[in-house]
């Protein structure tokens, strides 16, 4: 079934391309829609299979595909990983229905739905892959789907953003391909397979140069300060359906990977590194919360808001126990969710409104002329992005902090100061945008219809549902957690 998840979308992609243009109907994305939900449904068919007593890879295919190169077609699904198929497919369907509507039409929309089945393959396969080529290949043909769909979809700045989220993303494959291609040379290894690489084997010196190639890698996708500067321009010249999956499910492939390929690959050597890397964590969870809070841009302000929260899984990864790597994961899962409705809900307030401007928004909660459904769904978005019990950013984060408190408290003190940040920006927001007079001049925004809520009732639904059941979360991660835990504590 594993299997399904990267081949379906492929299938829909091709079934599209041979279809004719048809201007006046939604075929294309109804296509994509089915392909995608159906990869979306066979995820959650194997979670309900999975066993989670089992910490390690499971639903595993292996074929010898390119062997002179060490490059073969091996995938598994473990702890880590499943979250985020599941994330993945959840966001992408929901991506797809926004996609194109009578009312609000996508030029070239067989081009368009062809890209996001392709990139639907791409970050399912990166996370599935246990081959280290094979997953760089993966991480690295996403670009070309996501350079289009900025360039031709995205708004005024679009072609300055895509070449930017282009060349920084290119680096960063640089630096992974680098790392890895070294690791197999010094350990004369004739595979890139990821249970068969011995990184113990190699002196301590080369282990943590290694180690930091593949920090940099990450770090400019996850992003960490410095190296943090594509994401705004990409976030905010994307489209809706796009900024939806760059923060939602995209951003999480630097993550994973500083786990999987940094935590993971060099257990013996985290350690030396894991104080800068929180370090570096905080400095950037600090500095997008206050960056936040002087943007006059909604869609801005949650870019940088992102940037704050997803460094709270590096402070938690770089702690490596197995509460903070269990929180970590929940965290990633949190935060993508909470950032997809966001960038929905800040979609629709510009489709009605026409402007992002804090200073141009007033009083959109008006139950006659304003947009009192969609306040409503965002102060819910807030309070999960600042943590209230009962919604799924508590667990990701109180997991993350409990357990990064014990290796670095001060870190995670100030931390905890960038969530109480959280609630200025956000207060800022509701405040200005939706509470107040509305100006008169307004006049009554276009209705949101039911089919434009859907997905952000879907998501919040979710939120909920995994903020009051956090366990059918934790049970999916907790040996896993456990078991790269003990890797670096050994």
């Amino acid at each position: 079934m594993l299997n399904l998840t990267l081949i379906l979308p492929i299938i829909g992609a091709l079934i599209i391309g041979i279809l004719p243009n048809q201007k006046e109907s939604n075929i294309h994305k109804n296509i994509a829609l089915i392909f995608s939900s159906i990869a979306f449904l066979i995820s959650l068919l194997i979670a309900i299979k999975f066993d989670y007593t089992n910490g390690s890879f499971q639903h595993q295919t292996y074929l010898e595909w390119l062997p002179f190169l060490g490059l073969n077609y091996t995938v598994g699904v473990d702890g880590l990983s499943l979250p985020l198929v599941i994330l993945n497919g959840l966001i992408i369907t929901l991506a797809i229905y926004n996609g194109e509507t009578k009312e609000n039409a996508v030029n070239k929309p067989k081009l368009y739905y062809i890209l996001i089945l392709l990139l639907t393959t791409c970050v399912n396969g990166a996370l599935i892959a246990q081959n280290l080529l094979l997953f760089f290949l993966f991480y690295e043909i996403k670009l070309v789907p996501i350079y289009l769909l900025i360039s031709i979809w995205g708004r005024d700045k679009r072609n300055y953003a895509a070449t930017k989220y282009l060349l920084y993303t290119a680096f960063s494959g640089i630096f992974v391909l680098t790392a890895f291609l070294g690791l197999n040379f010094l350990t004369d290894g004739n595979t890139f397979d990821f249970d068969k690489n011995t990184t113990g084997v190699l002196p301590q010196a080369k282990q943590i140069l290694l180690l930091l190639t593949v920090v940099i890698g990450f770090a400019i996708k996850i992003p960490i300060f410095p190296l943090h500067t594509w994401l705004p321009d990409a976030y905010t010249e994307s489209s809706t359906p796009l900024s939806m999956m760059l923060g939602g499910i995209i951003s999480k492939l630097g993550t994973y990977g500083l786990i999987r390929f940094g935590l993971q690959l060099f257990p013996d050597v985290w350690g030396d590194i894991s104080p800068y890397l929180a370090f570096l964590a905080v400095i950037s969870a600090i500095y997008g919360s206050l960056v936040a809070i002087s943007q006059t841009d909604i869609k801005k302000m949650i870019a940088y808001a992102s940037l704050a929260h997803i460094n709270f899984v590096v402070l938690a990864v770089a702690a490596s126990t197995s509460l903070s790597i269990l929180g970590a994961i929940c965290q990633m899962f949190a935060h993508g969710l909470i950032v997809a409705l966001l960038f929905h809900l800040v979609g629709i307030i510009e489709e009605k409104t026409g402007t992002r401007e804090l200073s141009k928004l007033h009083g959109l909660m008006n139950p006659y002329r304003g947009l009192p459904f969609v306040g409503g769904l965002m102060i819910l978005a807030v309070m999960a992005s600042a943590g209230i019990p009962g919604m799924v950013g508590f667990i990701g984060e109180f997991l993350s902090f409990q357990g990064s408190f014990t290796v670095f408290p001060v870190y995670t003190l100030i931390c905890l100061i960038a969530t109480g940040l959280t609630a200025v920006y956000f207060v800022i927001l509701l405040n200005r945008v939706f509470f107040g007079r509305m100006e008169n001049k307004t006049g009554y925004l276009p209705k949101v219809k039911l089919f434009e809520h859907l997905s952000g009732v879907i998501l919040a639904i979710v939120i909920i549902f995994f903020g009051l059941q956090p366990s059918f979360l934790t049970n999916v991660s907790l040996n896993t957690s456990e078991a790269i835990a003990m890797l670096s504590n050994n």
